[in-house]
């Protein structure tokens, strides 16, 4: 289920000032975008962010759950991961861990080109 119009707003109101953002409807979630790269992702009105290794310490720290989803009868991860719910209420905190999820969905681009 992609974001519920409340949490859509929320999202935009708290990370708006990163620039650039956009939220679209896909595969029945929300990406969020920041100038064309996804850096994150919406279900169930859970927040997912972009994680590689230079931020991956923060999500273990906090035993947050991978984003998932099943295909072909199995369940397949992908490398996002939920951010903790009290950034919602923290937006200067919610913007640190959003700047640090697009850098790493930069440093995945990067290394992928």
């Amino acid at each position: 289920m992609a974001a519920s119009a409340g949490f859509a707003e929320l999202l935009r109101e708290h990370l708006g000032p990163l620039g650039g953002l956009a939220l679209r409807r896909m595969f029945g979630s929300t990406g969020l975008f920041c100038h064309g790269v996804m850096f994150g992702l919406v279900k169930q009105d859970t927040l997912f962010l972009r994680v590689d290794a230079g931020n991956r310490a923060d999500y273990d720290a906090e035993d947050a759950p991978a984003f998932t989803y099943r295909r072909a009868g199995e369940t397949r991860a992908l490398a996002y991961r939920a951010a903790p719910e009290s950034l919602l209420d923290e937006p200067e905190a919610l913007r640190r861990w959003a700047r640090e999820a697009l850098a790493a969905a930069h440093r995945v681009a990067r290394n992928r080109g």
